[in-house]
């Protein structure tokens, strides 16, 4: 799915259709340059999921829990300032991602071997003040257990 968004107004709705279009999803990777407004689409999908909390990018803190208007929680991961991949694991991402809970990553490029089997892809590319949103669902080439010799 392809989307163009010339202003912050038309996010509302881009929003909904990602979420009624990915619906049996839980992972969302949001892929895109500092500033692209991933943050930003957060935020509209966290408004269209029932959030009322103040969402804002956990840069500092890696993860912000919210909760949406069915009282379940929504994780907010903000990967940006990892060092190493065993940050991830110090922060538990297997319960977070395999938890059945929304889960919302940015830079997500920095621990993508450790996103689940199946999850959302959006990127956002900005050009001319303008945004193109491409979403799609993703089957994570590092979970690729044909290769593997487990018996």
């Amino acid at each position: 799915m392809n989307f163009k968004a010339s202003s912050i107004d038309d996010l509302s709705a881009i929003s909904k259709q990602i979420i009624e279009n990915f619906s049996s999803e839980k992972v969302f990777a949001f892929y895109g340059s500092m500033g692209a407004g991933k943050t930003t689409l957060i935020k509209e999908i966290c408004k269209t999921l029932g959030v009322s909390d103040n969402v804002t990018s956990p840069t500092f803190a890696i993860v912000n829990q919210y909760t949406d208007n069915t009282n379940k929680p929504i994780f907010h991961f903000d990967f940006y300032r990892i060092k190493k991949l065993s940050e991830a694991y110090d922060l538990g991402y297997e319960d977070y991602f395999y938890g059945g809970n929304y889960c919302l990553i940015e830079w997500p490029e920095l621990i993508e071997e450790l996103l689940p089997l199946s999850f959302v892809k959006v990127s956002i590319i900005e050009e001319n003040n303008e945004r193109t949103i491409i979403v799609e669902q993703v089957n994570n080439k590092y979970h690729d257990f044909s290769r593997s010799n487990i018996c």
